[in-house]
């Protein structure tokens, strides 16, 4: 079970005693971390050691430690500088580092092309005649192949019919109309704790996915907010997203799988420890190259951290013209309370079965996840806002920090007397009804 939160059914906060730190008066709610608001003692509960770990060992994870809280403070200063840019509108999306990372995948593509016209040429001769030409040749192809640029492909699981959610579809298109962006082709239901928003294939799908367990816990205008987010990735100028820059890096993990040393094969004999000699200088070689394409995937990672992260500050002020700073605030809030869904799913895990041995006997998986997140105490809710400054948290590596874009939507606009896009109640039924079936059906797989 979470450290960060206990069964709904726990007593509710009861006073208690003061804080070790500062002294100051505690608050317990037996359902999450007890912590002090004033010094921030415990905001973050530490994780118990395990007791049977070696002086190396210990030093090893020290180690460790101190090198992902050297990455994560330079990702804080660079989310930082982003920031006060973006903050300042002084941060173009197209600025030196995406040029510079534009350039770069150029030079990726290029040496896909060149592997593929080296093995062309192999194989047709012209470079080196024989069949050891040919074998090299076919041998290059093969790699050629494995390069290629990679579209992607939509998702067929949990897509939904226009036909079968026509409310939805509707309201998508509407906010696409307001933004505008293009219709979406597709919309995909799946049970992560997120939403996103992708182009794929040859023909360019527009695919817009939807967390289930996030929308559940959402109100209809926070709904709104976040599909308005997603669908403003089209109209934002995000070229992370576009098939130059997206095959480049393709390529880059593919050159980085093909590079690996291989250490699993064992040699007996005299023969066998040629082989072993042979394997160790080919895996050095290996290693090399290994380590410098892991370079170029993360140079071309921090070159487009600056223009990926104010296409998402842009994003969410265009939920902001198509809801409220309070809508999209509230939105962003809740996304950091995956670990309260991650109880409930552990709870509803260990609800005896029925007698089909299919969903457990109990409440609702939707009801208890709405219930508990709406139940999350205004501390604890505090808590988690301050630890995810305090540690820079993300929704993933590609996202600016959570603390910051919330701090980004004060600075917004003024709101409109009207909305742009309200989702009735009406509507948000309607809604609900076309998304039931795969409630059931992610419900069952959830637990």
């Amino acid at each position: 079970m979470s450290t960060t939160d206990a069964p709904a059914g726990s007593p509710s906060a009861r006073p208690a005693e003061r804080c070790p730190e500062c002294r100051s008066a505690l608050a317990v709610n037996e359902r999450f971390p007890t912590w002090c608001p004033s010094c921030e003692w415990n905001l973050l509960p530490p994780e118990p050691a395990p007791a049977d770990r070696t002086p190396r060992q210990q030093r090893k994870e020290e180690r460790a430690e101190r090198r992902e809280e050297a990455a994560r403070r330079d990702v804080r200063e660079r989310s930082e500088q982003v920031f006060t840019l973006v903050s300042e509108d002084r941060s173009g999306l197209r600025d030196s580092s995406a040029a510079a990372a534009f350039a770069l995948a150029g030079v990726v593509h290029l040496v896909s092309l060149t592997v593929l016209l080296l093995g062309l040429g192999l194989v047709l001769g012209l470079l080196l005649p024989g069949w050891p030409g040919r074998i090299l040749g076919v041998i290059a192809l093969g790699i050629a192949f494995q390069l290629r640029p990679r579209l992607g492909r939509p998702t067929r699981d949990g897509a939904l019919d226009r036909a079968a959610a026509p409310t939805l579809y509707g309201l998508v298109d509407r906010i696409s109309a307001e933004l505008g962006a293009p219709k979406v082709d597709s919309i995909v239901v799946d049970a992560e704790w997120n939403a996103s928003f992708g182009v794929r294939g040859l023909r360019r799908h527009r695919q817009l996915t939807i967390g289930l367990p996030l929308w559940t816990v959402l109100t209809p205008q926070q709904r709104v907010a976040v599909l308005a987010h997603e669908i403003g990735h089209c109209v934002n100028g995000d070229n992370r997203r576009g098939l130059w820059n997206g095959s480049a890096l393709n390529a880059l993990v593919e050159w980085y799988r093909l590079t690996v040393p291989d250490r699993s094969r064992a040699q007996e004999g005299p023969a066998g420890l040629m082989m072993m000699i042979a394997d160790a200088v080919a895996n050095r070689v290996l290693w090399v190259l290994n380590r410098a394409v892991y370079g170029l995937a993360l140079l071309m990672n921090r070159l487009w951290l600056r223009a990926g992260q104010a296409a998402e500050y842009r994003a969410d002020l265009l939920a902001v013209r198509l809801t409220s700073v309070a809508d999209t605030r509230d939105a962003l809030t809740a996304s950091l309370h995956w670990p309260t869904f991650e109880t409930v799913l552990h709870r509803q895990r260990t609800l005896p079965r029925g007698r089909t041995g299919g969903r457990p006997a109990g409440p609702d998986l939707w009801q208890s996840l709405a219930e508990a997140v709406r139940t999350v105490p205004p501390l604890e809710t505090e808590r988690r806002l301050r630890a995810a400054a305090r540690q820079g948290d993300a929704v993933d590596s590609s996202h600016p920090p959570t603390h910051l874009r919330l701090r980004m939507l004060t600075a917004a606009p003024p709101e409109q007397h009207r909305h742009p896009v309200v989702l009735d109640s009406g509507r948000a039924a309607l809604i609900e009804a076309e998304l039931a079936g795969r409630r059931e059906r992610l419900a069952v797989d959830l637990v």
